[in-house]
């Protein structure tokens, strides 16, 4: 495994972002009415709150979305994003389930530079989006297991391209050099839906910015990729996973299930993503199902402090690392993982919304 040793374009942070591309969808029972899903105006269909968990679900419109990304200064570079250690004191029910599994630490590894090994502890920023919507039809007419699959996860993003992965061809599942990857209880995609491995390549003007960053350190073995790749697991969760889930959504009604997609292995800017959706019906009313989404993505610390070594190339300016994973940059582009991470968990959530809603 080749671990970046110089700065690289947050633009390729994006592929975490992929957890997204998965969603699960809700079959319609012949018994059950139709009722009216089509969605507000795009002005209404979005409500920013700071706090999902604060807002009494029954209040949710019919296809609006409750969302919070945690950013109360969007302008500034770095808002929104929680150092990992902060993240488990601070938010410990998020942390527990959003982790890509339980006593998660950040990664410690050896790097050789110029001959010399060393061992090297790398520091985590968190990035975490809420949405939470209402469907219309009780929770056990979701069947999660159904779109717990490849095929599905293609229709989430055309951007995004994906194939299925077997669990002996998983990087941290073979790669003595990705062993800081693995998971402890068992190996990755075992058991699981589908194992998926996905390639994201940028676009609008980030090639460009790419292209220009490696002119300017022409001469170093390690080039900024074009594209983001990443290696992930899709799960069904079922009712047994109450207790935690049902801490994280704060409704107090059992969780009959959830879908979840994790992201363990990506090439450059990100250490692992998460999306998650949890299902319970709603309080005093079981016609009805809360859905509650996440999506979480672990930034690695060290790329967003090499501020100054884009800053003094003025045609870099724009392509701050955390700039442009925040979306503030002019380098952002389109509405996938180009756009930044705030736009495109915002669309990944709409976009799993209504596929629930179709069904």
């Amino acid at each position: 495994m080749r671990l970046p040793l110089r700065p690289q374009l947050p633009a390729a942070l994006v592929p975490a972002a992929l957890a997204f591309a998965l969603t699960a969808a809700i079959p319609a029972r012949a018994q059950t009415p139709a009722a009216n899903t089509a969605p507000p105006p795009a002005t209404e269909r979005i409500k920013e709150v700071p706090s999902v968990a604060a807002v009494d679900p029954t209040t949710i419109k019919p296809g609006q979305i409750l969302f919070t990304d945690h950013r109360d200064k969007p302008s500034t570079p770095e808002n929104g994003l929680i150092p990992y250690l902060d993240w488990q004191k601070t938010r410990p029910a998020e942390a527990a389930v959003l982790a890509p599994y339980p006593g998660y630490k950040e990664p410690d590894y050896t790097v050789t530079v110029n001959g010399v090994t060393k061992p090297r502890h790398e520091t985590l920023k968190i990035y975490v989006a809420e949405g939470r919507f209402v469907i219309p039809r009780p929770p056990e007419s979701i069947d999660a297991a159904s779109f717990a699959n490849l095929a599905f996860v293609q229709k989430m993003d055309p951007a995004i391209k994906h194939r299925a992965l077997s669990v002996a061809d998983v990087t941290p599942n073979k790669d003595p050099a990705a062993a800081f990857a693995k998971r402890p209880d068992r190996p990755w995609c075992q058991g699981a839906g589908a194992c998926i491995e996905s390639r994201y390549d940028l676009e609008g003007k980030l090639p460009l910015g790419v292209k220009l960053a490696n002119k300017l350190e022409d001469g170093s073995a390690k080039k900024i990729a074009e594209y983001v790749s990443f290696q992930s697991e899709l799960r069904v969760l079922g009712p047994d996973q109450d207790g935690p889930l049902r801490a994280l959504t704060k409704i107090d009604t059992p969780v009959t299930g959830g879908l979840e997609q994790t992201i363990f292995w990506v090439n450059q800017i990100l250490r692992f993503g998460k999306f998650l959706a949890v299902f319970q019906p709603m309080p005093n009313d079981p016609g009805r199902t809360v859905v509650t989404a996440y999506m979480a993505l672990a930034i690695k610390g060290d790329v967003l402090d090499r501020k100054a070594e884009y800053a003094r190339v003025p045609v870099l300016k724009n392509l701050l690392p955390a700039q442009v994973l925040m979306g503030n940059s002019s380098f952002n582009t389109g509405t996938s993982i180009s756009a930044g991470l705030p736009v495109y968990a915002r669309n990944r959530i709409t976009t799993f919304a209504d596929a629930l809603a179709k069904r």
